[in-house]
C-alpha cells in the first residue's frame, strides 16, 4: 500500500477523487486519492478491479480487491422481474445487517437507561426515545448509503481521505467510544450471569464466562453469513419474548403510554428528568455503530456499476433498517413502561419493605429511607423479583444475557472493521479478533474484579459520559462524505439532505456535550474541573477541524483556504452541483 503523501497541509482534506478530465498532482498509487469513477445504467465491459480512470465504475483504483473483514461470501439478490417496485424475495435477501445494527439499540446501556427512563419519569420521557429512535434511522441511513455506494466502509473512507494525524486521532477516538461501549455489553452480560446464578458467580466470573462464549459465537459464520444473522435475530427474539413477559406481567396503563409516546410534554419535570431526557438520546444514538452499519451492507451483491441496482439496494436496507429500529423500539417501550408503572414514585423503604416481606436476600441493597427509588440493571431485576416474583428476576436476566451477548458481539466486529479500516491490517482472522477482544476486555476485566457488582451505577454513568464525547467523530464523517459528489455521484446528499443532516448532527451533539458538563459539574472537585478543562480545549480544535471539513464539503467555498487540491477545487473541476438523492 502506498504512504499518504508528505507535505499535507492543514487545510487539506485528503484528495477525495479523480475526475475523468481533471489530474491533481499525486501519486497514482497513493491510498488517500480514494479514485471514485461514475456509476453506468449498466455494468461495462471493461470494468475490472483495477479499472483505470476512464472507466465507469466508481471502485477505487487499488492493488487487488478491498480488503474485507469476515465477508468470506456475499448474499446474492434474486431477480424478481413480476414485481419492479417491491418484492419481499428481495426484501428477505437485504435483511440481515439493519437487524445487526439495532442491536447497538438493545444493548445493556440503553437497557439501564430505559428503566431508569421509567422509574424517573414514568411514561412521560418516551416521546423522547421515539424522537431519539426516528434520528437514528436518518443518520443510519447516511452511513448505510456510504457502504453500498462506495463499496468502502466509514473506517476505510476516513482512512483514505483524511490526513495522517487526523486520521490517527480519529482512529483513537472511535476505539474510546468502542471500549466504553463493550464494557457496558459485557458488564451487563456478567450482572445477567449473576443473578441466573443467585450470586454463585461473581462479576469477573461472569466476564470471563462471556469472553470464552463470545469467542465462540463470534466463529458462527464460519458456518455461512445468513447462519450468523439468523442467531443474531434469535438473540433478539429472546429479547422481546423476555422484556416482553415483564410487560404482560405488569399491565402498563396503555392510556399514559400513547400519550406519553406521541405527545411530547413533561408536566413537573425538574433537572433529574431532563438529565434523563439527555441520557436517552445519547444512549440511542452510539458512534461506533455507523462505523459498523457502514461494513455490514457490503455482505450483499451489488454492482455498484450499475445504478439501478445501487439505488435499489439503498431502498432495501433502508426498510429493513426502518423495521429492524421499530423492533428494537418496542423493546425499549417495553422496558421503559414496566417501570414506569410498576417503580415510579416509589421509595426506597416501600422496595426494602417489599423485598423483606418476601424473604429476599437482596433487601439490603435499598436503604431504610424515604429517597427516591434509584435503579440498574442489576437492582431492576431484584425490584421485579420483590415484587412480581422470582420468575420475573430470572426472565429478565435472560433477556439482559442475550443484550449483552448479542451487543459484544456486534461491538467486536465494530471494533475489527474500525481497526482494519483505519490502520489497514492484512491480519489472519483469529489474530484480529483476539486484540479487538483484549483492547476492550482488559479495562472490563480490572472493573470487574475491583467494583462489587452493586456499585455499577457510576461507572455506568462516566462510560455514558465517554460515549457521548466520541458521536462528533462518527457523525461528522459521514455527513462529510455521503455530501461529496466525487465520493457518491449522483447518491450524494441532496441540498434538503445537507441541512437537516447538520442540524440533526448539531442538535444530538449539542445534546451530548450537555450531559458531558452536567456529569463532569457533579464530579465537584477543582483537579477534575482544571483536567476537563485542558481536555476540552484539545476536543473541541479536534471537532472544530472536523466541522470545517464538513462545511467546505457541504458547499462553504469561503471556508476553503490553501493553494492545495481540496474537495471543492475537484467539485468545481467536475462542474456540475450534487443531484438530490434519487
Amino acid at each position: 500500500m502506498g504512504e499518504k503523501e508528505s507535505g499535507t497541509t492543514p487545510c487539506e482534506l485528503v484528495h477525495v477523487a479523480y475526475l475523468k478530465d481533471y489530474a491533481p498532482p499525486v501519486k497514482t498509487a497513493d491510498m488517500s486519492d480514494g479514485n471514485y469513477q461514475h456509476l453506468e445504467e449498466t455494468p461495462s465491459e471493461e470494468h475490472s478491479p483495477k479499472a483505470d480512470l476512464s472507466n465507469g465504475s466508481i471502485d477505487p483504483v487499488i492493488e487487488g480487491e478491498p480488503f474485507t473483514s469476515y465477508f468470506d461470501e456475499k448474499i446474492p439478490i434474486p431477480e424478481d422481474e413480476q414485481h419492479t417496485w417491491f418484492s419481499f424475495r428481495k426484501l428477505w435477501a437485504f435483511t440481515g445487517p439493519g437487524f445487526l445494527m439495532s442491536i447497538a439499540y438493545l444493548d445493556p446501556g440503553n437497557i439501564e437507561s430505559d428503566l431508569q427512563s421509567g422509574s424517573v419519569a414514568g411514561f412521560k420521557l418516551l416521546w423522547v426515545l421515539l424522537v431519539a429512535t426516528i434520528i437514528g434511522l436518518l443518520l443510519q441511513r447516511l452511513a448505510a448509503r456510504l457502504g453500498v455506494v462506495t463499496g468502502l466502509h466509514l473506517a476505510e473512507v476516513c482512512n483514505r481521505q483524511y490526513p495522517k494525524a487526523p486520521r490517527i486521532l480519529l482512529w483513537l477516538m472511535v476505539e474510546i467510544a468502542i471500549i466504553g461501549s463493550d464494557m457496558q455489553e459485557v458488564i451487563g452480560s456478567a450482572i445477567a450471569i449473576n443473578l441466573l446464578s443467585v450470586g454463585i458467580i461473581p462479576l469477573w466470573g461472569g466476564v470471563l464466562i462471556t469472553i470464552v462464549d463470545t469467542f465462540f459465537f463470534l466463529f458462527l459464520d464460519k458456518y455461512g453469513l445468513r447462519k450468523l444473522e439468523a442467531f443474531f435475530g434469535l438473540l433478539i427474539t429472546i429479547m422481546a419474548v423476555t422484556f416482553g413477559y415483564e410487560y404482560i406481567r405488569v399491565s402498563p396503563d396503555q392510556g399514559q403510554l400513547l400519550k406519553g409516546m406521541f405527545f411530547p410534554y413533561c408536566e413537573g419535570c425538574g433537572t433529574r428528568q431532563l438529565e434523563q431526557a439527555v441520557g436517552i438520546v445519547g444512549a440511542v444514538i452510539m458512534p461506533h455503530n455507523m462505523y459498523l452499519h457502514s461494513a455490514l451492507v457490503k455482505s450483499r451483491e451489488v454492482n455498484r456499476a450499475n445504478k439501478k441496482e445501487v439505488r435499489e439496494a439503498n431502498k432495501y436496507f433502508f426498510i429493513e433498517s426502518a423495521i429492524a429500529l421499530f423492533i428494537s423500539f418496542i423493546i425499549n417501550v417495553f422496558v421503559v413502561a414496566v417501570f414506569a408503572e410498576a417503580f415510579f414514585g416509589k421509595t426506597n423503604i416501600e422496595v426494602h419493605n417489599e423485598c423483606f416481606n418476601k424473604t429476599s436476600p437482596h433487601s439490603d441493597l435499598f436503604p431504610n429511607n424515604t429517597d427516591t427509588l434509584e435503579v440498574d440493571i442489576y437492582k431492576g431485576g431484584v425490584v421485579l423479583g420483590c415484587f412480581f416474583g422470582p420468575a420475573a428476576l430470572y426472565i429478565w436476566a435472560i433477556g439482559i444475557l442475550a443484550a449483552g451477548q448479542s451487543s459484544t458481539m456486534t461491538g467486536t466486529y465494530s471494533g475489527q472493521f474500525v481497526m482494519e479500516g483505519f490502520l489497514n491490517l492484512k491480519w489472519s482472522r483469529f489474530a484480529r479478533v483476539i486484540l479487538t477482544r483484549s483492547i476492550a476486555i482488559t479495562p472490563t476485566l480490572f472493573v470487574a474484579i475491583f467494583q462489587d457488582v452493586e456499585h455499577l451505577t457510576g461507572m455506568n454513568d462516566f462510560l455514558n459520559v465517554l460515549q457521548s464525547l466520541q458521536l462528533p467523530f462518527a457523525l461528522i464523517p459521514v455527513l462529510t462524505f455521503t455530501s461529496l459528489r466525487p465520493v457518491m455521484n449522483e447518491f450524494a446528499n441532496g441540498l434538503g439532505w445537507k441541512i437537516a443532516g447538520g442540524i440533526l448532527i448539531l442538535i444530538v451533539c449539542s445534546i451530548n456535550i450537555y450531559f458531558v458538563v452536567v456529569y463532569v459539574s457533579a464530579l465537584g472537585h477543582v483537579v477534575f474541573y482544571v483536567i476537563a478543562a485542558l481536555l476540552s480545549v484539545a476536543y473541541m480544535c479536534f471537532v472544530v477541524y472536523l466541522t470545517w471539513q464538513c462545511l467546505v464539503a457541504l458547499g462553504l467555498k469561503f471556508l476553503q483556504c490553501g493553494d492545495t487540491v481540496s474537495i471543492h477545487q475537484i467539485m468545481l473541476a467536475e462542474d456540475q452541483p450534487a443531484s438530490p438523492i434519487n
